[in-house]
């Protein structure tokens, strides 16, 4: 298996695609307005929504800069404020879970098309599509992680599930 295919899958994975872990686009499925802002304990844990927020931030930046759109990439002081959210209404929920789905897409296209030379370009500011796509599936996988902790803690996790 060469590495573009690995890759894709890894990255599928992460978003709709049955693995070894539940696809992000199932976990936030059925997650209410209510239990995205939802935290065990004040300023403890980061809610569900605030790990979107962050794994949005990071793919939208990598996805810019790629394409050469560095005026539009996202700003953060720091990587607490990665996770900062949008006012809190039901409507920025959806646009962030949609927003989230349609980059992290995007990049999947770019990879999809990816000639071996541009797996390995360096990209301005960061390291090569696929040192950078290997990174981002990794930190995708662990937050999901957290988001599917923090949905049982609510009860808003199915019993039985076929992951």
């Amino acid at each position: 298996m060469d590495v573009k295919t690995l890759l894709l899958q890894q990255w599928a994975s992460c978003l709709d695609e049955e693995d070894w872990f539940p696809p992000l686009e199932k976990v936030l499925e059925d997650i209410t307005f209510e239990q995205a802002i939802w935290k065990p304990v004040e300023g403890a844990m980061n809610s569900i929504w605030e790990l979107v927020c962050h794994l949005l931030f990071y793919e939208k930046r990598f996805l810019m800069r790629f394409l050469g759109e560095t005026a539009n990439e996202p700003q953060a002081e720091n990587n607490d404020s990665t996770f900062r959210l949008p006012t809190e209404t039901l409507e920025n929920w959806k646009e962030t879970k949609q927003e989230y789905f349609y980059v992290h897409r995007e990049l999947e296209k770019i990879l999809a098309k990816a000639e071996h030379d541009d797996l390995y370009r360096q990209i301005p500011g960061e390291r090569s599509l696929v040192l950078e796509l290997k990174s981002l599936a990794l930190h995708d996988a662990y937050h999901i992680g957290q988001i599917v902790s923090l949905s049982k803690m609510q009860g808003a996790w199915a019993g039985k599930r076929s992951f």
